[in-house]
């Protein structure tokens, strides 16, 4: 069952010669208990995509349906609720605040929707020990690393239980390594408590833990480039050979039909 419904949606910004058109005409569904990945370059509208699904931003054509609510019909009041109730973001910068520990910055929307105290530091505690972070609640974002302040990120995102999920390139700041395990780890989420994520990146190798992945070329969705044939990876995987050998062996590298032999 769908979660997540996008039709006909576009938004530009300018006018005239100067319009760009950041999103154009993407129509798109996100099951429950889905991880959809969206990959793009730097400027392929991915960003922009996933602040209209979130309420963040209005379109300039095209409709928008989370959990049942239409988005892009929703006045402020329902967007504020939408934000606070059904849908958790997660962004590439953190976002955590410098002067509250890790445990106070996942409470804050906690505080936000009036959840008793004890109820509030439960929920936190557990959600920490979720993340892996149960032993650094008192630490401050400064005191932590790239990836444990991403978790403490996730952390909040999930603090009122969100039906959706929504990363915007949430490894753009971490290392490789790093990055693989916030990935890990919102893919263990999405199927530990059913809810549905979506994902921005530009990083091909995060996007193997998505269920599904849908490219963004120029606001559009395209259709994904084909594989390369065998005889192209063979080459490819034969000069890689030649640079990785020590220099004192000199070998020669024959490719023929998709055959790598070393002479």
């Amino acid at each position: 069952m769908n979660l997540v419904r996008v039709e006909g949606l576009s938004r530009d910004f300018g006018s005239g010669d100067r319009v760009v058109h950041a999103v154009r005409d993407v129509n798109l569904t996100a099951d429950r208990g889905e991880l959809l990945a969206i990959r793009g370059r730097s400027g392929a509208g991915k960003t922009t995509l996933l602040n209209l699904v979130g309420g963040l931003d209005r379109p300039t054509a095209g409709t928008v349906y989370v959990a049942g609510h239409e988005v892009t019909a929703a006045g402020e009041q329902e967007l504020l609720s939408l934000r606070r109730d059904t849908i958790g973001f997660v962004f590439q910068s953190f976002g955590l605040i410098p002067i509250l520990s890790a445990a106070e910055n996942v409470g804050v929307p906690l505080r936000l929707a009036k959840v008793p105290a004890a109820e509030r530091e439960e929920r936190v505690a557990m959600l920490l020990e979720l993340v892996g972070l149960g032993a650094h609640a008192a630490q401050r974002p400064y005191e932590l690393s790239g990836g444990q302040q991403q978790r403490v990120a996730v952390a909040r995102a999930l603090a009122n239980d969100p039906q959706l999920l929504i990363a915007d390139e949430p490894t753009g700041q971490l290392d490789s390594e790093t990055g693989r395990s916030i990935m890990e780890l919102l893919r263990a989420l999405v199927k530990a408590r059913g809810m549905t994520a979506l994902v921005a990146t530009h990083d091909p190798a995060l996007v193997e833990v998505a269920d599904r992945v849908l490219h963004l070329r120029d606001g559009a969705l395209a259709t994904p480039p084909p594989p390369d044939p065998p005889s192209s990876r063979a080459r490819r995987a034969a000069r890689s050979l030649l640079v990785a050998l020590p220099a004192r062996r000199a070998p020669s590298l024959l490719v023929d039909q998709g055959h790598m032999v070393v002479l």
